[in-house]
């Protein structure tokens, strides 16, 4: 008995032993700079000054969420009472900058957006609209690029792993890029998406006789889709390789038995490989949405948040605050609440699909 208790504690110091430089690794990279982030979120620390830190309680929280909403009515004219029209017939509402300036109660606000509504126009106000915007921006990424880059994957992984000659070819070329660094990849497609002397465009404009050309980087409308269709393309080989383990791991007599009874190829596909698949499935979800609210390198890379705001993120606002402006309490403050948010997101995530692999 002594010598079996013995040796358990001789095990348990030696297993202590050899984890001891991850677990160092992960106290000093990891759990240091979420305490002092925490910590620094509520002073007003900054990169260089010669002032020293004060504490500030939620302050910058606060500047981070707060919002209000104004409702704008439409001109009426003070004789007859009736709203006031532009030349295309579109009612007249007060410049919002002479509503919010010299009122000590939007003190601090700026613009975020405006909503007509039911013949009313609002007006969102917001301290930071650029980290709101940021918000919207990096949901919409995770959102698209989530189901987009995992279908792309899967299509993948299923051609690779069809018994064709030259296949292993073609899963060195698919993940290639993935071993690439993405800041060379995000200069290379700025090359690319050059609305006059990129090829993409020029393919496009060749197979449309010019019709298409769009400004993708340049234009607030394209330039988020333009780094969506970058980060897809580049990280599908990732999850192609997890796939493609997933496929090779289902036993050949369960399509086989599939056979027997009748099922075509699609059936195959829906009632043995997706089910089959559910697991794994699981993993590129998670794995993939946790590094889809990481996006940065690309935005630094190719817009820096523009234009007009239309591709800055989180990680890159923080990013921004806090070391080029020197913010370093207001991007701890960023970082901390974005944190709670992507933990919060995936533990729900984790919870929804755990439940469902298990009713099914």
């Amino acid at each position: 008995m002594k010598t079996s208790q013995y040796s358990n504690r001789h095990e348990t110091i030696y297993a202590w032993l050899m984890s001891a430089p991850a677990l160092i690794g992960l106290f000093v990279f990891v759990a240091l700079p979420l305490l002092g982030g925490i910590y620094w979120s509520f002073t007003n620390k900054r990169l260089i000054s010669p002032l020293p830190t004060e504490y500030i309680g939620l302050q910058n929280y606060w500047n981070l969420l707060g919002v209000q909403v104004i409702r704008l009515d439409p001109e009426t004219d003070a004789a007859t009472g009736q709203v006031q029209t532009d030349l295309d017939g579109n009612p007249v509402y007060p410049r919002t900058r002479a509503i919010v300036r010299g009122n000590p109660a939007y003190a601090g606000f700026r613009l975020w957006f405006t909503k007509d509504v039911l013949g009313n126009r609002y007006v969102v106000l917001a301290r930071d609209p650029t980290f709101l915007r940021a918000l919207v921006n990096t949901f919409v990424f995770v959102l698209v690029i989530v189901p987009g880059q995992g279908g792309l994957a899967l299509i993948m992984a299923l051609l690779v792993n069809q018994r064709l000659r030259g296949r292993y070819v073609f899963r060195t070329i698919y993940f290639s890029p993935v071993v690439t660094s993405m800041a060379v990849l995000a200069i290379v497609w700025t090359f690319l998406y050059n609305p006059d002397q990129g090829l993409i465009n020029r393919f496009l404009g060749a197979i449309s006789f010019g019709s298409i050309k769009p400004a993708w980087l340049v234009s607030a409308d394209s330039a988020l889709l333009a780094i969506i269709i970058l980060s897809a393309w580049q990280a599908a080989g990732f999850q192609m390789i997890i796939f493609l383990a997933g496929l090779q791991g289902i036993p050949q007599a369960l399509y086989e038995a599939a056979q027997i009874d009748g099922g075509n190829t699609w059936q195959q596909f829906r009632h043995v490989t997706i089910p089959q698949l559910r697991n794994t499935t699981v993993f590129v979800i998670i794995s993939t949405t946790i590094l889809a609210f990481r996006l940065f390198t690309q935005v630094d890379v190719m817009t820096k948040g523009g234009p007009q705001d239309a591709t800055v993120t989180v990680v890159f606002h923080a990013v921004d605050t806090g070391f080029r402006q020197q913010k370093i309490g207001y991007g701890s403050a960023v970082t901390v609440l974005f944190f709670i948010i992507v933990v919060s997101i995936a533990l729900i995530q984790r919870a929804l699909l755990k439940s469902d692999v298990e009713v099914e």
